[in-house]
């Protein structure tokens, strides 16, 4: 017999299986000994009250074998004879999108910029190491893209998009712990997501398909179609000798094309802008990484002197609110995580945060950041692209100025400006700093001073606001780090709502993050299922 309830427990008696099992026999007259197994099926804190308790639904099997897997697998089938589609960038969007081309029946080439999720560690190291950071290989470009070793957090409510539950079963069965089946907010850690996006990687390869690291896309192929209308035939692109020299080598690709190069290929977006693709500015948020000891938010959290204690997790937090006419937010919360440096050239300071996946450093940090909209940026009296004119591409101009005055900021090397928090909010110079996570160093600086007051006045406001909701919130003992600037993509490139085409080239499918069509792993996963669809539809297979 199976027996599904919803439960509502303590810490302790939600922490292991014989522990639910025990409640469930205490509380429903099942004997131990008839309790074959409980699979838990969601999971969460509810920390509202001084009590702290666990939100559980379960499936109990009494006198029977669960099923043998925890997860729903999805087929997949050889396509090495099939029609082929070009996949540019191997992030989230492009991976997904590969992987459902192969469902359909389409042959994927992928090419990616980068390296492989593996090599991409020594040039992580590198930043951190002499502060050199490589234009094609860091934190945001290679294999598994910004994601990949930028936490893994899979919290999205782009359900209405597509199927979430989809996108996190494929990523159970390439290896992921099917614990983000059940948990609120799911996460693999930034320890475990390279070798989830290894398999998935192989199993793209075992079925026929292509992926080409250290490549780059440097031309779409089209041809004119009358009417202003263009169609894509391919790409062009160079691919790193592996002799270890500068060279490169040109190819050409033929398909249709999956772009999904993500927020961070600033190049392309100026290609395509120079190819008169239609572009829109898009709005994005922007701000600081907000850093606290790990054990003064478990204490805010949790209302307990004592911190988390041995059977809750790290405690995690979500605050917004709005100042003048824009919100203010904390972003991408990282529980017992690190703040990381996340440029992706020379010249930029760019801060981002991550978590392994036992959330167990002494560290907590957040995005802390503003809203802002294309119209903002001349009211900020910045200067955007093309000298000034107002472009598609100002938001991007906006977020490299920026990235710029910080580098300066940090004596032009990755050392990141800081402050301690309740000296940002009052005006003052902090005069030494708290320990950080981050590994190139801080400095201390007056953010409150040079950052552009659009944003400084709206985050001290915000943090104000914060503190009165959680005593002990605004602090000195914590640290405010900047730039946030990598929120989101500053541009959107338009497509059709039916065919997911781009507006005026035909076999061309902006997607993912990177397109202004996605915010985090799995939206981004969902839209390149989605655009993976079409462009098999486009060719004939599949649906």
């Amino acid at each position: 017999m199976i027996h599904e309830w919803q439960l509502r427990v303590l810490p302790e008696q939600a922490y292991s299986e014989q522990s639910i099992k025990e409640y469930v026999s205490e509380e429903k007259g099942i004997p131990l000994r008839e309790m074959t197994h409980v699979r838990v099926l969601k999971r969460s804190v509810d920390a509202r009250q001084r009590r702290i308790f666990i939100n559980l639904k379960v499936r109990v099997y009494q006198n029977e074998m669960p099923e043998d897997d925890a997860y729903t697998s999805t087929e997949y089938k050889d396509v090495s004879e099939c029609a082929q589609a070009v996949v540019v960038g191997a992030g989230p969007a492009g991976l997904f999108a590969a992987l459902r081309l192969i469902e359909l029946g389409v042959r994927p080439v992928v090419i990616e910029r980068g390296k492989d999720v593996r090599q991409r560690k020594k040039d992580l190291s590198a930043i951190a190491r002499s502060h050199t950071v490589n234009p094609e290989s860091n934190y945001c470009f290679g294999e598994g893209g910004a994601g990949a070793y930028s936490d893994g957090k899979l919290y999205t409510r782009s359900k209405k998009r597509g199927n979430a539950e989809k996108i996190l079963n494929v990523f159970c069965q390439h290896g992921a712990s099917t614990s983000i089946l059940s948990d609120a907010h799911p996460h693999i850690g930034t320890d475990k997501l390279p070798r989830v996006i290894e398999n998935m990687r192989n199993t793209i390869i075992k079925c026929g398909g292509e992926v080409r690291f250290q490549t780059r896309m440097t031309a779409l192929l089209m041809s004119d179609r009358g009417n202003g209308c263009r169609r894509v035939e391919g790409v062009e692109a160079v691919y790193a000798l592996p002799d270890g020299s500068d060279a490169e080598k040109e190819i050409t690709l033929r398909g249709p094309v999956i772009l999904a190069t993500g927020h961070s290929a600033r190049d392309v977006y100026r290609y395509l802008s120079d190819c008169k693709a239609e572009l829109q500015a898009k709005g994005i948020a922007v701000g600081v990484r907000l850093e606290h000891p790990s054990m003064l938010i478990d204490q805010i959290q949790y209302h307990n002197r004592h911190g988390r204690g041995q059977y809750l997790p790290a405690a995690e937090y979500s605050f917004v609110t709005q100042v003048e006419g824009r919100g203010v937010y904390s972003f991408c919360m990282c529980p017992g995580g690190f703040v990381i440096p996340a440029a992706t050239g020379a010249e930029q300071i760019v801060v981002n945060g991550m978590s392994p996946s036992n959330r167990g450093t002494q560290w907590s940090n957040s995005g802390m950041v503003v809203e802002i909209h294309p119209d903002d940026i001349d009211a900020m009296g910045l200067v955007s692209e093309n000298g000034g004119e107002k472009t598609e591409l100002r938001m991007m101009a906006f977020q490299e100025q920026l990235e710029r005055l910080t580098w300066q900021q940090g004596n032009r090397r990755q050392t990141a400006p800081a402050q301690r928090m309740a000296d940002f909010v009052n005006n003052r110079l902090s005069y030494d700093l708290p320990k950080s996570s981050y590994a190139p160093g801080i400095i201390s600086s007056p953010l409150h001073f040079w950052m552009p007051q659009f944003i400084a006045k709206r985050l001290q406001d915000g943090f104000r606001m914060f503190g009165k909701r959680a005593h002990g919130f605004l602090t000195n003992e914590a640290v405010v780090i900047a730039t946030e600037t990598r929120t989101s993509s500053p541009v959107r490139i338009l497509r059709d709502d039916e065919t997911l085409q781009h507006t005026m080239i035909e076999g061309l499918y902006p997607c993912g993050e990177g397109a202004g069509y996605a915010g985090g792993i799995v939206s981004a996963g969902i839209d390149g299922e989605r655009c993976a669809e079409k462009c098999a539809q486009y060719l004939g297979c599949g649906l």
